[in-house]
């Protein structure tokens, strides 16, 4: 083994010389609390991240928003620096969400940040703050939903949530004899290549978009190999797949609910009772956005308190989403709850 330890994962350097995917587990472990954030096109909307197929907005008039990314309060330094303060010991952000939109210097589509006014790779940015603060960091990439690239999965094959349901159909979709899914998979696999040559010492990709590939034959979507490939490109990374789809994830991230033995085997995927378990849920309640919304309710301290207690309870980590507003800087109404939470944490020896 060769090469520096990943910063966050200095407690566990002699394990890492041995088996860095073993100390980034053991990390993982105890890492307890990681502060979840979704960005993207949809927080210049300010209407829930699905906006583009709640509101059927064309995918080149969505693609408009580009032009209007400005986000100039985006401050990795201040990011990482309140992450720490809030007791939390990893970041998870979105590189791509939906919508298709990248967040790093992608050469695979120029609908990213740096071919924006912005001229900025926001990935690359975050990383260099994450190690040089010792955080632990993950990349979302959505996997299984994707409302751009000609060849993502569409409706008539995966169900009525791939895609909008444009009326009339949406004229740059591939369709029928034209549509080719192994073009889109090659595509991803390229994407993950790069955040992966971007961040190698990213702790983990995190996958999102489970429900389409489980409306059909996932097997189409050749996933074991994209873990093999994902694990082959660093020695220490996780994968994650929300509540699993193969079981052969390094841990599970459920949505909300963590399931138990009772419902494992029907909607939520292949949790089991041995497994790694992150729950992660947002800050905003009725409606529930994860992207910046201006409307809606926000989780208190107290409400963020009991479920990091009863995440320490049931010895899960949870994953705590806030939607950046559409300048990059963090809503106000859930940095002061959090920063409260931070001081409870420190205070007690949480």
């Amino acid at each position: 083994m060769t090469g520096k330890t990943p910063s966050y994962l200095e407690n566990y350097k002699e394990l890492y010389a041995k088996n860095p995917r073993q100390a980034n587990i053991e990390w993982f472990k105890n890492a307890r609390y990681g502060l979840f954030l979704h960005y993207g096109l949809y927080s210049i909307l300010g209407r829930h991240e699905w906006v583009q197929l709640r509101e059927l907005i064309p995918v080149a008039e969505y693609a408009k928003l580009k032009e209007q990314f400005h986000p100039d309060k985006f401050d990795a330094v201040k990011i990482v620096s309140f992450a720490k303060k809030c007791g939390m010991k990893y970041i998870n952000i979105t590189t791509r969400h939906h919508d298709c939109f990248c967040l790093w210097d992608t050469k695979e589509t120029d609908f990213n940040s740096v071919n924006s006014p912005a001229r900025r790779d926001l990935i690359a940015e975050l990383a260099v703050e994450c190690e040089k603060q010792e955080m632990g960091f993950f990349l979302y990439y959505s996997h299984g939903r994707d409302w751009k690239h000609p060849h993502a999965p569409n409706n008539d094959e995966w169900g009525g949530s791939a895609r909008p349901n444009y009326n009339p159909p949406e004229p740059s979709y591939a369709v029928g004899k034209d549509h080719d899914l192994n073009i889109y998979l090659e595509f991803m696999k390229r994407q993950i290549k790069e955040l992966i040559t971007l961040v190698p010492d990213t702790a983990g990709i995190w996958l999102d978009g489970i429900a389409v590939p489980q409306s059909g034959d996932y097997s189409l979507f050749k996933i074991d190999e994209l873990y093999s490939y994902i694990r082959s490109l660093s020695p220490h990374v996780l994968v994650s797949y929300k509540q699993g789809i193969l079981g052969s994830e390094d841990f599970f991230s459920s949505e909300h609910h963590v399931p138990t033995k009772d419902d494992t085997a029907s909607k939520h995927g292949k949790i089991t009772g041995s497994s790694m378990v992150e729950l992660c849920t947002t800050m905003t309640e009725n409606p529930g956005s994860w992207g910046y919304s201006i409307i809606g309710a926000h989780k208190t301290k107290d409400q963020v308190w009991a479920q990091l207690a009863e995440s320490k309870r049931k010895g899960h980590n949870l994953l705590l989403n806030t939607g950046p507003m559409a300048d990059g800087s963090l809503d106000a109404r859930d940095t002061d709850t959090l920063l409260a939470v931070g001081e409870r944490l420190f205070a007690e020896g949480f």
